[in-house]
């Protein structure tokens, strides 16, 4: 009990930081869609930022993180804060010269990249030269948030969880300002904007030392190439390089996809995906975050008893949070992408075709929160090629599954392509884990989805009886506001109150219960 609320404690304070973020993150994406809507110089910047935040999430948190943490933890448990930080300088000194060669690469290489990712673009040379130019601004956004990421590692392996989920608070508020205060001052107003994301990842950085210098951590550039350590994090980043972004890759899919679509659809989905990860955020990408560093320690001792424990309650909690949010999101999809998105250059239309897209993500919530903890648990047992094998096969799944839908259903094919990859890679996870880790099944988690299954319908009848006639198209953005609010208040509460008659055992860990 004790062990599984101190992870209910962390996971506490990365969802605070995150919540904060997302919040600031729907702000800006409202900002953005009231300036720039859904059109050709929408659609321009998002791929353009997808693909240094692709990179971030191959070469930083999808690989260097995750690889990082459970050798770093080692280093601390059996050999020694010193050891442990002079391979941290090798690390962050290595990291630094890889990614401004990859850098200088990316932006030489661009039209070739954008070529690849967005080839439907190349119908469009007004398009096409914008998303290369944005794609070229941005591109050095890398190199700063893989060192972000670095620092996340060390000082999560600390205990520290605060300083990296705040990070994104920093990006977000910088956007902001771009979108309203730098982008008017050029020509093309949305070069302001890639400027603004350089600048976010500045302070992202900044942010980061004081607290590592609390822990001891003095960064000296150190090119200590034979450290044993160092040769361990290699080889789990080579196959994790593919393996732990595939959710990113799969939405490079879509991407590509979607722009043979009609004009629009990157947007869409874009905006869908946001709305998705606000949840996914707070709650899948935090535990996967903080159990992380439990689970890397435990598998070090050899203590698989508490390594099987923590990764069953942070899937169990996953389960009890993703489920009822996943209805919520379908029931609720159409007011929420109205109240945050719909003014300006953003219409009705838009609304609607975004709504669809969230609909078709939010079926896959759960898959995409448990594969972030699973694939973690994996790295923490030093196994990186189990899940490069199952991403391969999400990752084929989710392109044919894509061609196949994206005629009849268009962008909402495209995203449930993504879902149903996800849920099938998450399965297989699961299966895999089962015959590595005794006592650990698939079937100890059909009891609480069932019961959260059950409680989450019930919640969503009431909340779409209630919310057909509740909402009209003409509400201000303030009685919209208040009334999704409201809503989603009461959901909460049907939700917790039918939980405790199912006796859900998760109530007691996030203490909404005696």
């Amino acid at each position: 009990m004790s062990k599984s609320r101190g992870l209910v404690r962390s996971l506490g304070t990365v969802s605070f930081f995150t919540f904060l973020s997302r919040i600031l993150g729907l702000l800006r994406d409202m900002a953005f869609a009231q300036v720039f809507g859904s059109g050709l110089v929408a659609d321009a910047f998002f791929v353009a930022f997808r693909i240094p935040n692709l990179l971030r999430k191959l070469f930083a948190e999808g690989s260097l993180t995750v690889a990082f943490v459970p050798v770093f933890s080692d280093y601390l448990v059996n050999r020694g804060e010193e050891r442990a930080f002079g391979l941290a300088r090798t690390v962050l000194s290595l990291l630094i010269v890889i990614l401004s060669f990859v850098t200088l690469v990316g932006i030489l290489l661009s039209p070739w990249i954008v070529t690849i990712t967005a080839y439907g673009f190349k119908v469009s040379p007004e398009k096409f030269q914008l998303t290369v130019l944005l794609t070229r601004v941005m591109f050095p956004y890398i190199l700063l948030i893989s060192v972000v990421a670095f620092y996340m590692g060390l000082l999560n392996s600390f205990g520290h969880f605060g300083a990296p989920a705040a990070a994104p608070v920093f990006l977000n508020v910088m956007m902001i300002i771009s979108i309203y205060w730098i982008s008017p001052l050029f020509k093309e107003p949305i070069i302001g904007v890639a400027i603004g994301v350089l600048l976010g990842g500045v302070l992202q950085v900044l942010l980061q030392v004081p607290f590592s210098l609390s822990c001891g951590f003095i960064f000296r550039p150190n090119f200590g190439l034979r450290e044993e350590g160092l040769k361990q994090i290699v080889l789990l980043i080579l196959p994790t390089l593919f393996g732990s972004a595939v959710y990113q890759l799969n939405q490079v899919i879509g991407t590509v996809l979607a722009s043979f679509l009609k004009e629009g659809s990157v947007s869409w989905l874009y905006y869908a995906d946001r709305l998705v990860q606000f949840p996914l955020g707070i709650f899948g990408v935090a535990m996967g975050t903080v159990s992380l560093p439990s689970l890397a320690v435990y598998a070090s001792k050899g203590d698989m008893e508490s390594y099987r424990r923590v990764l069953n309650q942070a899937m169990r909690i996953l389960i009890f949070i993703s489920v009822p949010s996943t209805v919520g999101l379908c029931v609720l999809a159409e007011p929420i992408v109205r109240l945050f998105f719909q003014r300006g250059r953003f219409a009705e239309y838009d609304t609607l075709e975004t709504s669809r897209a969230l609909w078709s993500y939010g079926v896959g919530l759960l898959a995409f929160s448990q594969i972030r903890v699973l694939v973690s648990a994996f790295f923490a047992l030093r196994d990186s090629k189990t899940p490069v094998y199952v991403a391969s096969l999400a990752l084929v799944l989710n392109f044919a599954i894509g061609v196949l839908l994206m005629g009849p259903l268009r962008h909402m094919g495209l995203a449930l392509a993504l879902s149903i990859a996800s849920t099938v890679q998450a399965l297989c996870l699961i299966f895999i884990l089962s015959k590595k880790v005794e006592k650990f099944s698939i079937s100890q988690f059909k009891a609480p989805f069932l019961k959260s299954l059950v409680a989450s319908i019930i919640m969503g009848v009431i909340l779409y009886s209630i919310s057909t006639p509740f909402f009209g198209t003409n509400d201000s953005s303030f009685y919209l506001l208040v009334k999704v609010f409201s809503l989603v208040l009461m959901g909460i509460v049907v939700y917790v109150i039918t939980a405790r008659i199912l006796k859900v055992e998760e109530l007691r860990f996030l203490r909404l219960r005696p």
